[in-house]
């Protein structure tokens, strides 16, 4: 990896890390200057329009999950089980370590219009990967006829996250991914799954916590 890349990587790190606890996305080029210690004028060589850095803080948040789901599908042999305590974990990431919740502003027609080349290629990319991955996982589940269930998921992923995010629920509540997993089998159609309990989310949290440690 190049020095210029290495200190694009370093520039979206400070970004995630600033954006931490934030419900909008009101950070800009300039106030990267103090955070990073970086100059004005290679920042903006950086990111040439806000809509650049916003999409690349994208990129970041879609490569964090896609290497969560690549150690998923080596931890959970069940694909029911890799599809819902993968996106339980992506929830109680968001909640512990108040991460911004990149689904406010992303997808967005207008911001990758309006963004550099690489970025909006390299965005559009990251995204197909994520979309593939929870398609094929769900149909190593079982394909169920009817609404396309896909979609369904991903726009109730898509809200729940911005609205569990904006009532600022506890991340170390079972409840909440039970609830939130309960959701997620019915919408795939998969009513008949042993959905994990309350109780199974108890231990799942708390080895979170030894994790962290």
């Amino acid at each position: 990896m190049s020095s210029w890349e290495q200190r694009g990587d370093y520039l979206v790190k400070v970004s995630l890390r600033c954006l931490k606890g934030h419900k909008t996305f009101n950070l800009c080029r300039s106030h990267l200057v103090q955070a990073s210690q970086i100059s004005k004028g290679t920042i903006y060589n950086h990111f040439t329009s806000e809509a650049d850095l916003i999409v690349a803080v994208g990129c970041a948040q879609f490569e964090q999950w896609l290497a969560q789901a690549k150690a998923d599908d080596k931890n959970y042999p069940d694909p029911y089980q890799r599809f819902i305590f993968h996106h339980c974990q992506r929830l109680y990431v968001i909640l512990s370590e108040q991460d911004f919740v990149m689904e406010r502003v992303l997808p967005n027609e207008t911001l990758l219009n309006n963004c550099s080349d690489i970025y909006r290629q390299r965005y559009l990319e990251l995204k197909a990967q994520a979309y593939q991955w929870n398609a094929d996982t769900m149909q190593q589940i079982g394909h169920v006829a009817g609404f396309d269930r896909l979609d369904l998921v991903i726009n109730y992923l898509r809200g729940a996250l911005i609205n569990i995010d904006d009532s600022r629920k506890r991340f170390d509540d079972p409840k909440l991914y039970y609830q939130f997993s309960y959701a997620l089998t019915q919408l795939m159609g998969h009513s008949s799954k042993r959905i994990p309990t309350e109780s199974v989310f108890t231990h799942w949290i708390a080895k979170q916590s030894q994790t962290e440690h």
